[in-house]
């Protein structure tokens, strides 16, 4: 699940089974409110199945964790903090020669609205993905999550307007998209990542039916949970496709560094020749989870009621500071100094962490092909995508996978997974489970395999 959302916390008002506590549901005279006086998404199952998640991942913590989709934390030290902090201070007053007081303020005071960071985010694009981006395209938020709610409540501005997505479908996205009140209608990936006649088909249905599709929502990049890539020329297809239909692409990328060791594949959004794509970005992933930054490209041009032309990201910027105001400044220096230690770089920054989740992806394949060999009793029916980089591998069993399934796997097996089902917002992925490889260490996934094995050889009788 993006690309941003905790995806493993702990919450304390339900059991491990989803239900409320008894001491909450004794009497329910005293309730003061109705959820049917709250927003409807509310009980949206986008919005309420990572907490079921959460907590049976909370009452099971020595099972193996192949659910929680964040990074690995054998590389965090409390010393870079520091170290990151001071990279970025020396930065202001060395090369914008910003003086004490000025450079005080800029920490501890509100801050831009856009962010402080935006150029060395910037700088960034252009050195590991060949993105010649504006600085002042770029909006700094809190997290990626917070990227994607500005330019859906931008785009959402009456009951006709629908966003796009291709199935299965990162829940934040989902779950924004409801609390804008932005209908999401899925696109079948199939099994290359996208099914372009099928995005075609959505779009113009839609249109037949009154409504505006504004914009698809796409993965390129080792999918959050497919694990899916498109090709180069998959991307040059859906660009043309898009603007053919009228539609903004969407490009969440917070997977891409950690590829298979190919050359990668260029982004939509490097490749994008007419401002077709807003880019939402991360460093959830690539630095610092605990710093909630991320940020969106978005460089489209737009004309105010006075005939003026701005940008995108100005009005996003409007919608921020209604909403969060600013990004925190020293979570942003945090993340500004890691850059700057790096060159800009976040490829040559995150050479540890890309060679440990290549070699846990690796583990888990052979681990997957060594115990369910084509042919062999035991075998039947179970199936599983290879992914040459990110973080997930799906598999697909032959019965039913789902919560209930999920808490059984927990409590007498010891393994946990996430079930596909999450990931759509209608019928799909009813026999499938992802597997997260990022943060198991090494000597636990042959465990965890061998839990999941079991459980699957007793399900299967």
């Amino acid at each position: 699940m993006t690309t941003e959302t905790s995806e493993i916390t702990e919450t304390s008002e339900t059991t491990e089974t989803g239900r409320i506590p008894e001491r909450l549901t004794a009497d329910l005279s005293t309730a003061d409110l109705s959820t049917a006086d709250l927003h409807e998404a509310l009980e949206a199952p986008a919005l309420s199945s990572m907490n079921l998640l959460n907590e049976i991942a909370g009452h099971y913590p020595q099972a193996v964790q192949f659910a929680a989709g964040r990074p690995g934390e054998e590389f965090f030290d409390l010393e870079d903090v520091h170290a990151y902090l001071r990279a970025f201070t020396d930065h202001l007053a060395r090369d914008r020669g910003m003086s004490p007081a000025e450079v005080r303020r800029t920490l501890y005071q509100y801050g831009r609205t856009k962010g402080i960071v935006h150029e060395l985010v910037a700088r960034n694009l252009a050195v590991d993905e060949g993105i010649e981006a504006d600085p002042e395209s770029v909006v700094v938020t809190v997290g990626c999550q917070e990227a994607m709610y500005l330019v859906l409540r931008a785009l959402r501005t009456g009951p006709e307007d629908v966003l796009l997505a291709v199935a299965p479908t990162y829940v934040g996205l989902t779950g924004a998209a409801r609390l804008v009140d932005m209908p999401v209608l899925p696109v079948s990936g199939g099994a290359d990542g996208v099914d372009f006649d099928d995005l075609v088909a959505v779009a113009r249905r839609a249109r037949r039916d009154g409504l505006r599709p504004r914009a698809c929502y796409v993965m390129p990049d080792f999918a959050n949970p497919s694990g899916l890539s498109l090709t180069h020329a998959m991307r040059r297809r859906l660009l043309d496709v898009a603007r053919e239909e009228g539609l903004l692409l969407l490009e969440d990328n917070p997977y891409g560094l950690f590829h298979g060791g190919e050359e990668r594949t260029p982004t939509l959004k490097a490749l994008d020749e007419h401002r077709t794509v807003v880019y939402l970005g991360s460093f959830a992933k690539t630095a610092l989870p605990g710093a909630r930054v991320g940020y969106v490209v978005a460089d489209q041009r737009v004309a105010d009621a006075a005939g003026r032309i701005g940008l995108l990201a100005d009005q996003l910027s409007k919608i921020k500071s209604m909403l969060t105001v600013n990004t925190s400044p020293i979570a942003q220096a945090v993340v500004g100094g890691k850059l700057i230690a790096h060159g800009c770089s976040l490829v040559a920054a995150n050479v540890r962490e890309h060679q440990a989740y290549s070699r846990n992806l690796r583990q888990v394949l052979d681990g997957l092909a060594a115990r369910f060999p084509a042919g062999a009793p035991g075998s039947a029916g179970v199936e599983w995508n290879a992914p040459t980089g990110g973080f997930f591998v799906v598999m697909t069993l032959p019965f039913p996978v789902d919560d209930a399934l999920l808490e059984h796997s927990a409590r007498e097996y010891g393994v946990l997974w996430t079930p596909m089902r999450h990931f759509y917002d209608g019928p799909g992925g009813e026999n499938q489970l992802r597997l997260a490889v990022s943060t198991v260490a090494p000597e636990q996934i042959d465990l965890g395999l061998d839990r999941l094995k079991a459980l699957i050889t007793e399900w299967s009788k």
